[in-house]
């Protein structure tokens, strides 16, 4: 691990722990509005902790979409691909999801999506989009 990666790291646990109770008590979730910061909790990879995770993401339909272009060098998408039984708060209300993640083209977590069209179709064009470095997940609420 480099210096930059170890600084970068730093820098985003210190910010969570600033956002995330905010987030998760609501602060950040406009009821009308489709974007919406979230607290996503995850399992730990490593560790099997929960870990809580604060991040911008946008309404797609009944699903809701979270991105990074840190790729794999976010420990989030690291444990959704781990785990992606995940829970997430929005508007201060806390809800069970799974996790469909997509990156460099491929859907990492599979799932049986061709009897949804819209899921289909929303996994098919950010597919495309991950190409070109991003990683998405999106939230299926249980």
């Amino acid at each position: 691990m480099n210096a930059l990666t170890t600084l970068e790291q730093r820098f985003f646990r210190n910010l969570n722990k600033v956002v995330e109770p905010a987030v998760r008590r609501g602060v950040g979730s406009p009821g009308l509005s489709p974007a919406a910061l979230i607290v996503l909790e995850s399992t730990g990879f490593k560790s099997g902790a929960q870990r809580r995770t604060p991040l911008l993401s946008v309404a797609a339909g009944p699903y809701r979409v979270v991105s990074t272009v840190r790729g794999d060098r976010s420990f989030w998408v690291k444990n959704l691909i781990n785990e992606p039984r995940v829970n997430y708060f929005i508007s201060g209300n806390p809800r069970a999801a799974q996790a469909l993640v997509i990156t460099d083209g491929e859907l990492v977590t599979p799932t049986d999506i061709e009897e949804f069209p819209l899921l289909s179709a929303l996994v098919s064009l950010l597919r495309r989009r991950s190409r070109q470095g991003t990683t998405f997940a999106v939230l299926l609420d249980d």
